[in-house]
């Protein structure tokens, strides 16, 4: 017997139990059947078609009226049957693109991934977390053999796919600087001939870059536009903005960058952040700096790890836990 016979012949069975009995039993068998009809891609034409000839055999002289109306609805099915042929399409489809992107979120993920610096004079804390699957925000450290760890962090304008290309692109266009860095202004120097040649004239990246020497406990620091970070001043229990002028990334291939240099004392801290953390909306609106400064002096006390989590999990709450941009947060502390 073929499908569509046992089709027709377990139709009929369900119809002819529920206009007996009436039974809750006979409506999950037709729920059941369905499913089934879904699975071998029956259309919903194909079931008004089916229950017009079971009903037929059932009562042989259903009125013309209740026979015409059949017609009709069979004719509205068809439309429907293709629409949700289309439907089912589209979702094959979009399910194929949102596995593709997973991998390319994960692939992302592993490329971008950087090892936070473990030193005795410093405690380091990072945070990042996209706004949607694939990261527009970039962060990276490194450590030299001469006693100088280096911090940069990125913010594609923008989000999604092409953002997250960007910093795949930055990524390996300071991998291919030379071991022994230059200071950062050099560095943004070389970084922002890389985008201006290679990225949409549309696409513009910030970027911070800074080196820490470990041996006199100088910070030294250039910016492409970031957002402003922080600095704590331990001795005066005071938040100062780490100020510093630069044109983003891409927008001039012979921009040059200023560098800045600061010294760090023990309790000190370095803060940087992306603009999805200052951007941080709240039903009253935009949070403001000192916002951010209050909830960092909340949990100063904690290890710089601590404290990053801590702020994003606030963050985090303000927005109903719907980030509305990717989020960054670096804290590099002095303690010894």
């Amino acid at each position: 017997m073929s499908f569509r016979e046992l089709m027709d012949s377990r139709y009929k069975e369900i119809l002819e139990t529920y206009i007996k009995k009436q039974e809750e039993q006979a409506l999950y068998l037709g729920q059941k059947f369905s499913r089934k009809t879904i699975e071998h891609h029956v259309s919903p034409e194909e079931i008004i078609s089916l229950h017009k000839s079971a009903i037929l055999e059932m009562e042989p002289e259903l009125s013309e009226k209740v026979l015409n109306s059949f017609d009709i609805l069979l004719e509205v099915m068809i439309g429907y049957g293709f629409a949700y042929r289309e439907h089912q399409s589209l979702r094959s489809k979009q399910q194929e693109l949102n596995n593709e992107i997973d991998i390319a979120s994960n692939m992302q993920q592993t490329l971008l991934g950087t090892k936070i610096p473990e030193t005795e004079e410093l405690d380091i804390g990072a945070i990042s977390v996209p706004a949607r699957k694939m990261n527009g925000d970039y962060h990276h450290f490194v450590q030299d053999d001469n006693e100088v760890v280096s911090v940069a962090i990125a913010d594609v304008i923008g989000k999604g796919i092409p953002a997250a290309l960007c910093m795949s692109m930055i990524k390996y266009a300071m991998e291919s600087l030379p071991e022994h860095r230059q200071d950062p202004s050099s560095v943004l120097e070389s970084l922002n001939r890389v985008v201006e040649q290679n990225v949409d004239i549309s696409m513009f990246i910030t970027m911070f870059y800074g080196m820490y020497n470990l041996d006199n406990h100088a910070f030294t620091y250039a910016s492409a536009g970031h957002e402003p970070g922080f600095y704590y001043r331990s001795s005066t229990n005071q938040f100062e903005d780490l100020d510093a002028k630069g044109l983003l990334l891409g927008v001039d291939k012979k921009a040059r960058y200023q560098a800045y240099e600061r010294k760090v004392d023990i309790g000190d801290m370095i803060i940087l952040f992306s603009d999805g953390v200052t951007e941080c909306r709240t039903e009253e609106g935009f949070i403001e700096r000192k916002d951010i400064i209050q909830l960092i002096r909340n949990y100063q006390h904690l290890s710089s790890q601590e404290i990053v989590n801590n702020v994003y999990k606030e963050l985090e709450k303000l927005q109903h836990f719907e980030l509305r941009d990717d989020f960054t947060l670096i804290i590099v502390k002095r303690i010894s």
